[in-house]
């Protein structure tokens, strides 16, 4: 496990999807590099992908801005870590038969990304 200094995160709060769907998505791009993680959410046929993409981008730029010095391509730049939260639940009411009511949730979503500079490891 290397220790990186370089590194930025990126947040995504209160997406209307939920986060169950969205995991999915985020459990298929962990630990990826940014060039590679982008290629492959633009080939993952779920909706959450395109919101993954974005706060995937944004880490990179933030990472980018952060450090200018440095000079950060897509290809040495990683995810360490994504994770989805639950956000803030909407709770309606579905009418039924017979003067009854269903619960309809409508979840939400909190989107981290936090992306690092790749470490070369020297092997001797």
């Amino acid at each position: 496990m290397e220790t990186s200094v370089l590194e930025a995160r990126a947040v995504q709060r209160h997406l209307r999807k939920s986060p169950r769907k969205v995991r999915l998505v985020a459990d298929a791009v962990r630990g990826e590099r940014v060039d590679k993680a982008l290629k492959k959410l633009s080939f993952i046929n779920k909706g959450a992908s395109i919101d993954v993409s974005k706060v995937v981008k944004s880490a990179a730029a933030n990472i980018r801005d952060k450090f200018q010095e440095e000079r950060l391509d897509d290809d040495q730049i990683f995810i360490k870590t994504i994770f989805v939260d639950e956000g803030a639940t909407l709770k309606r009411i579905q009418p039924r038969a017979q003067g009854r009511a269903n619960r309809i949730n409508k979840r939400s979503c909190h989107i981290t990304v936090v992306v690092a500079k790749q470490e070369e490891t020297l092997t001797d």
